[in-house]
């Protein structure tokens, strides 16, 4: 009988384990499950561009897994039970004859080992009025609601992107640069680019004034309306109106709802406590990866929401869980940060070099060499999920002679 492996969710990290997966065993003894919502990959990283009304490359995922091995389940996560190990996927009809239109399924997939990677989305930390009034960059869908509403600004409406981080920076830079006949702005609750090293922050605040970026440093937004957001400043006392004919919401990930739902063990953010090779402390036949995932990197310290963090989170917990389903060497790699990639319109970039565990130093790469090396990364980290099944090793080894779907979920409890 066949292991059965089932992965959730189809980003970066789900989709790199699923093919890492099929590299590793052998399909007459392992049936490999794929579910994802969406058709079609979502290059999360440049979700940016998107909402400027540039054109990015469809990747189907029927296209990118044919021939692997790993079957492709569309349709929505709705629950997850680890005591049961059953997942359950619901999928809206589209009509004929097997149904009414918008019609909806659901359907219990069992499992003997599951890869959690269902991934983060946007979250407004409960600050009034960003739900009903305020843009997300953090799906395909937000981004779409993004690019509609900015083409349909008029010159010189101002757009206000909160949030200082990664996400916040690339947004503002690329809505500037697309549009500069709009008033962009940016508000940071701490200083501009303060995680860099100084001469990322002088090149950081160069390419802001060059494209005409207001910055409001030491300010945190306390409410959101539909042409302004009310905000405060450190060491000011009452409040200021900033206009906004669209607010851009940057400020943060929130880990997938689910996990919380379940019994597994997990943080008070609802992210899913793993050891060393990705597999949860409560429950052995999970693993988790990604944005779903708690794990530690260098010097103990978590690892951020990030593709830096989800590929080779995704790379750690497939070889992981082949080595104890084959009776392999299991990898006991430490997870650790190289460089910071932060693109700042198409022309601009920067690349903060960091210490292992995501500290910046000295060094800097800038200007359009650094825009040249972010397009590669990205490019790089699509490639790897378009192309599954290659890069990985190419010995496919078998499980454990005689071993059941049973003795096999034994295994993976009782592995060391």
């Amino acid at each position: 009988m066949q292991h059965r492996i089932v992965v959730l969710g189809a980003g970066y990290s789900g989709a790199i384990a699923a093919g890492r997966l099929a590299r590793r065993l052998r399909r007459e003894d392992v049936s490999l499950t794929l579910v994802n919502a969406e058709p079609d990959f979502v290059e999360r990283v440049r979700l940016h561009q998107l909402a400027t009304g540039q054109e990015l490359e469809p990747r189907p995922l029927a296209e990118m897994f044919a021939g692997t091995g790993v079957t492709v389940r569309l349709g929505r996560v709705t629950a997850v039970d680890v005591d049961r190990r059953t997942v359950t996927v619901t999928t809206a009809g589209t009509g004929g004859a097997e149904g009414a239109e918008g019609a909806v399924t659901t359907e219990e997939l069992p499992y003997d080992s599951l890869v959690h990677a269902l991934g983060s989305g946007w979250t407004d930390h409960g600050v009034p009025g960003a739900a009903a009034h305020a843009e997300e960059l953090a799906s395909r869908a937000g981004a779409l609601r993004l690019r509609d509403r900015l083409a349909a600004l008029e010159s010189g409406r101002p757009v206000l992107v909160v949030g200082g981080g990664l996400t916040g920076v690339e947004a503002a830079t690329e809505i500037a640069e697309a549009r500069p006949d709009l008033d962009v702005a940016l508000v940071a609750r701490g200083g501009l680019g303060d995680w860099l090293s100084p001469k990322g922050v002088r090149h950081l605040r160069k390419v802001f004034g060059r494209l005409g970026i207001t910055v409001h440093e030491h300010t945190t937004v306390t409410e959101v309306a539909a042409e302004h957001v009310t905000v405060g400043t450190d060491g000011a006392a009452g409040s200021t109106r900033i206009p906004a004919a669209v607010t851009v919401w940057t400020t943060g990930f929130a880990a997938h709802p689910l996990a919380r739902a379940t019994t597994l063990e997990v943080t008070e953010e609802g992210r899913i406590l793993v050891d060393g090779t990705m597999r949860s402390v409560s429950h052995p036949d999970v693993y988790a990866v990604g944005d779903a995932a708690l794990a530690l990197g260098a010097g103990d310290k978590p690892l951020r929401m990030s593709c830096a963090s989800g590929v080779p989170m995704a790379w750690q917990a497939a070889d992981a869980l082949a080595a104890r389903l084959t009776g392999g060497k299991i990898p006991r790699a430490s997870l650790r940060y190289f460089n910071q990639c932060v693109s700042l319109g198409r022309r601009d970039g920067l690349i903060q070099f960091v210490t292992a565990d995501d500290r910046a130093v000295g060094a800097a790469l800038t200007g359009r060499s650094a825009a040249r090396y972010k397009e590669l990364v990205c490019k790089g980290a699509a490639w790897g999920v378009a192309h599954p099944t290659l890069g990985a090793p190419s010995r496919r080894r078998a499980l454990v002679r005689g071993r059941s779907s049973e003795e096999g979920r034994r295994t993976v409890r009782e592995a060391v």
